[in-house]
């Protein structure tokens, strides 16, 4: 059991959306005799170059920045559950039609797909959201499809297809079970992508748009000033770099879950 990891990414969750609750500094405050101040008691994780409290906008930051990467990949892992369980149950044309979609979207590299689609579009957190979702699914469809083949060639599927029982009854109540741990395996795996995906985007300047901010936004700011101002990227990227590190390893534990229950199996 992860136990370092759940305790890290919990932390990190309380500390984004219940911190602003004990610590009273505005994000959005500028404050022009303290800009570049290292960290200190004033202010904890140092100010940025407008005078901006870095601990502040971390948490703020991380409100945009975790229900982007829960979001996108609470979507992508549905799409891909969905679409990956009806083309293993059909087959026939709906697997080739899926075949022919997933490789389509994975003819081009995610990032760049990522730089083509925001770049038509005003980015905000709900847009990358979707954005993220479109071009994320196509993994977790094909491990999805995977394993579906695998059950529709059971006995007990073909009876049910034989005795006439619905489509969507045999896919939720047969399929649903099974998959169910893969899907959760994608979505852990799924969050930490996103986040960065949201992060290199606004770290390049595609992603969010102030006013509102993000560990993405925040780590951009810093990065002309990183020679004299070191805290103002390294705080924001230790953000980063926590959830996805968390994310992985309970991402890790669900699939050495999921294997043994399959070798059991």
């Amino acid at each position: 059991m992860p136990i370092y990891s759940l305790l890290i990414f919990s932390c990190v969750f309380l500390f984004s959306f219940f911190g602003g609750y004990i610590y009273s500094n505005d994000a959005y405050t500028l404050h022009s005799c303290a800009i570049l101040l290292a960290p200190s008691f004033d202010y904890f994780l140092g100010t940025d170059r407008l005078g901006r409290d870095i601990l502040a906008r971390l948490m703020e930051g991380g409100k945009v920045s975790l229900i982007i990467g829960v979001g996108s990949a609470f979507i992508a892992s549905f799409l891909g559950l969905i679409l990956g369980s009806i083309a293993g149950y059909f087959r026939g044309n709906v697997d080739k039609a899926f075949i022919v979609t997933v490789d389509l979207f994975l003819t081009f590299p995610t990032f760049f797909l990522l730089l083509a689609l925001v770049s038509y579009v005003n980015a905000s957190a709900w847009v990358l959201i979707v954005i993220i979702s479109i071009t994320g699914w196509m993994t977790t469809a094909r491990l999805i499809r995977s394993e579906s083949f695998k059950i529709t060639s059971q006995p007990y599927i073909k009876i049910l297809n034989i005795a006439k029982v619905k489509k969507t009854k045999i896919l939720f109540k047969y399929y649903a079970p099974i998959l169910a741990p893969i899907y959760f395996v994608s979505f852990t795996f799924g969050v930490g992508g996103a986040i960065l995906a949201e992060s290199g985007l606004s770290f390049l300047g595609l992603g969010i748009v102030a006013p509102q901010m993000s560990w993405g936004t925040i780590l951009s700011g810093g990065k002309d000033v990183v020679e004299i101002a070191w805290w103002v990227s390294f705080f924001p990227g230790f953000m980063i770099f926590l959830v996805t590190f968390s994310l992985i390893n309970i991402s890790n534990y669900l699939q050495q879950i999921t294997n043994k229950k399959q070798i059991q199996n």
